[in-house]
């Protein structure tokens, strides 16, 4: 999915970038983006060796694959010629994404990771205005990932991510760009970490009574349940997560993933590993103290958060496009709305932004640094890292013990 949205670009401006080749495979997907591309069969490939076995067809391109399948066609791109933009996390293995950062200054080829929230305008006007000093020197920061319930079930409990060994932690998986955020915005790196989270709710003691491993067996509270799996997955309008648990679109072909595949499983008796909530306390350069909170249990899929500085506080909430800044002794509070022409498509506007920040530096030929390079985001890999790890030992953790 996330390639498909980098990719759409090319048919926003057609001046600026062309998709000449595909490698998926999944046969379907992959037929899918040659038809919306107008590729030849020729131009398809089932994998991504088949692809690299080619002449260069191409100056870049978008790795977005499973967590687990970005090193190795990433490390293959970048020896192969190409610049790459990487879906984000880099890598399950803090080792690997110094080495993506490596290899990337051993071929002299951009790098770049998909952070989009630092291309937000959300993000980027919280930034301009800390910069400005708005709020004096800033002291702390306090910043809610807002899951929501439905998210947790569909892509950590019955999903792709739901499983650590097939994934990666869940604080690196959703959350490393939410970490890059914060380092972003406290303009120094992270020292260490104390991290505290469990998988609390989504778990077999917590189903209802007679409930079945699987929604359309009869379930006794489908009629109440929030999660009950044909209410996301057989309804008209399913969207992306219909599309997750089928590649046919029809009706039968949906109402047979609801009986054979991950999605229509009972979320109480699936084998989901990831936590379902986590709290992370870090301590960045120049004294700046933070604290990240993620959390399934909430009813909106949103972040919000709070900047402390010595001349007042900044609250902002991107649901609602909406910065507060509270000047201590004014009485009064500064409301910011922000009006972005494209809305919340695309994490606010972060990923077209993204790619066309990625397109400006492969064109200024060795000249620019992409705003979410290798180097720029292993930072918030290691801090991702730093904090399973003391989540799993019960101890705070320094980013030195991830130094190669």
């Amino acid at each position: 999915m996330r390639g498909m949205i980098y990719s759409g670009f090319s048919l926003q401006k057609t001046l600026d970038m062309k998709i000449v080749a595909v490698a998926d495979p999944d046969q379907v997907r992959r037929r899918r983006a040659q038809e919306k591309y107008e590729l030849a069969d020729e131009q398809c490939y089932d994998n991504w060796d088949e692809l690299f076995a080619q002449p260069r067809l191409a100056d870049a391109v978008f790795i977005c694959t499973r967590d687990r399948d970005h090193y190795v066609p990433a490390m293959k791109a970048m020896a192969c010629g190409y610049h790459v933009l990487l879906e984000k996390p880099m890598s399950p293995s803090w080792q690997e994404c110094i080495d993506l950062g490596k290899q990337a200054e051993k071929h002299n080829r951009v790098l770049t990771i998909c952070h989009v929230l630092r291309y937000a305008p959300f993000f980027v006007e919280i930034k301009r205005l800390l910069d400005e000093g708005r709020i004096g020197r800033l002291m702390s920061i306090q910043h809610n990932e807002n899951v929501g319930y439905w998210h947790q079930a569909h892509s950590y409990v019955r999903g792709y991510f739901s499983k650590t060994e097939d994934s990666s932690p869940m604080i690196l998986a959703k959350s490393c760009h939410d970490l890059d955020i914060m380092s972003w915005l406290a303009g120094g790196d992270c020292l260490s970490v104390a991290s505290y989270g469990h998988l609390s709710y989504f778990r077999p003691e917590n189903a209802p009574p007679g409930a079945p491993e699987r929604c359309i067996d009869g379930c006794p509270v489908q009629d109440t349940c929030v999660y009950y799996a044909p209410n996301t997955y057989l309804i008209d309008n399913g969207g992306w997560k219909a599309a997750a648990a089928s590649n046919d679109p029809s009706y039968e072909a949906r109402y047979r993933a609801m009986q054979e595949g991950p999605f229509g499983r009972c979320v109480y008796r699936c084998d989901n590993d990831v936590v379902d909530h986590q709290v992370v306390s870090m301590e960045f350069e120049n004294d700046i103290t933070a604290v990240f909170t993620m959390s399934a249990f909430t009813e909106k899929t949103s972040r919000t958060l709070k900047l402390m500085g010595t001349e007042g506080e900044l609250r902002a909430s991107m649901e609602n496009d909406e910065i507060e800044i509270r000047k201590f002794g004014s009485g009064r509070t500064e409301l910011i709305k922000l009006s972005t022409p494209d809305g919340h498509v695309g994490h606010g506007g972060g990923d077209s932004r993204l790619v066309k920040d990625f397109l400006n530096v492969i064109r200024s030929d060795g000249g620019g640094r992409s705003a979410t390079s290798a180097r720029a985001s292993i930072q918030s890999h290691l801090m991702a890292f730093a904090s399973e790890r003391s989540r799993l030992e019960k101890r705070m953790v320094s980013l030195g013990e991830f130094t190669p």
